[in-house]
């Protein structure tokens, strides 16, 4: 039998007060992907703060939550923190769910891949300020900042003409990394339509490269290996970008046939391309629904940060899974203050390990399949008990 509103709403207030500050607290450590025991106590108390804030300011989120027997008594010891009742990635592109009023929103990130689309992504001062402050201190603490002026050659839609501010805040965020010298947006549009500017990009690296500065690649792999094969094909041999260079992508790997290219391949030929070192060349995980990037350590591995827990679930009976045991991802984060993206159900699969030879003292995340229209399909029956 559920307890009344009136008493899970006082009970919200009085952990939201107790609470507080506890998740600008947790990100304020420059240490971001070390976790020890204090750490987990850490992340509890902006769980707690996150989730009373949510359960108090978002009435669908609430019921959902009432739903589901959990509310803010039931969040006490961080065995708790993957019965947080989790919503499908998705529903934040279908559904405008808030959890600040209206006019405190200051941006709407667009989403979706390589196509440009846009969902509805919605952040408020708060929200922004913790991302920018998550993504330096990860990208610090695997060796991605850098006082260097560098050229960028990002693989995503020209912010000068997407529809909204979402695209020019997501590139604004990766390329204050380093100093920034110049920067070619290769998805360009002409009229209605966008394409992959292959000139522009021949143009830039021959460019970038008698400047003599590092090179950085953003965006998808797609587009990234269409482009990146026609330039050292047209111009007879690779270039010369040194070791202060990196490519740092996201998405599926698949060349224009629709051949899924391997990692290592990718990760080889995209190299000798450039010429610059293997290991800097790194996947990036990450979703515009949570906020949180996950990006390969100089061995390959992708670890998860000190503001994020990931959690593993049969798809079929949605039950955990142990260190090592592939399935659905479920990702929490406290970060985001405007929409209740606390707990998420992806429709991506993978497995954590529990330690990388890099040192870190952080789970891997080891991704072995990107959702999309057939793996939806594939856990619909699964995500059905979540909606």
């Amino acid at each position: 039998m559920r307890e009344p509103l009136h008493r899970d709403m006082d009970h919200a207030r009085k952990l939201l007060r107790r609470r507080r500050g506890a998740t600008d607290s947790l990100l304020g450590e420059r240490r971001a992907l070390s976790i020890a025991g204090k750490d987990e106590r850490s992340f509890l108390r902006a769980m707690q703060e996150a989730f009373a804030h949510h359960f108090l300011s978002c009435s669908l989120y609430r019921e959902h939550c009432r739903r589901r027997g959990f509310v803010p008594g039931s969040l006490r010891r961080s065995e708790d923190l993957p019965r947080i009742p989790y919503l499908f990635a998705t529903v934040f592109q279908r559904h405008r769910l808030l959890s600040v009023p209206a006019e405190k929103i200051r941006l709407t990130l667009t989403s979706g891949g390589n196509g440009c689309e846009q969902s509805a992504i919605h952040l408020d001062g708060r929200s922004l300020r913790r991302i920018r402050t998550l993504v330096k201190h990860v990208y610090g603490d695997l060796g991605l900042t850098s006082p260097r002026r560098t050229n960028y050659l990002c693989f995503t839609c020209d912010p000068a003409a997407a529809t909204d501010s979402g695209m020019a805040f997501s590139e604004q965020v990766l390329t204050s990394m380093t100093r920034v010298h110049q920067v070619f947006y290769a998805i360009r549009r002409s009229e209605d339509a966008w394409h992959l500017d292959t000139d522009g990009c021949l143009e830039h690296l021959e460019r970038y490269e008698r400047s003599g500065r590092p090179l950085r690649v953003l965006g998808f792999p797609a587009e990234a290996w269409e482009a990146l094969a026609l330039c050292v094909r047209r111009r007879g041999g690779s270039f010369r970008f040194g070791p202060f260079s990196y490519v740092i992508i996201g998405g599926g790997r698949k060349d224009p046939a629709g051949r899924e290219i391997p990692r290592e391949e990718f990760r080889r030929t995209t190299a000798e391309w450039l010429g610059i070192p293997p290991d800097n060349v790194r996947d990036l995980y990450s979703l515009a629904e949570h906020g949180v990037p996950y990006c390969e350590c100089e061995f390959g591995r992708m670890h998860v940060p000190r503001a994020s827990r990931v959690y593993v679930r049969e798809p079929e009976s949605l039950e955990l899974l142990p260190w090592g045991e592939p399935g659905v991802l479920q990702l929490l984060t406290p970060c985001l203050w405007s929409f209740p993206s606390i707990s998420l159900l992806s429709t991506d699969v993978g497995h954590l390990d529990p330690e990388c030879p890099c040192g870190r003292r952080s789970p891997v995340l080891v991704l072995q399949g990107r959702g999309g229209a057939s793996r939806r399909r594939e856990v619909r029956d699964a995500l059905r008990k979540i909606s």
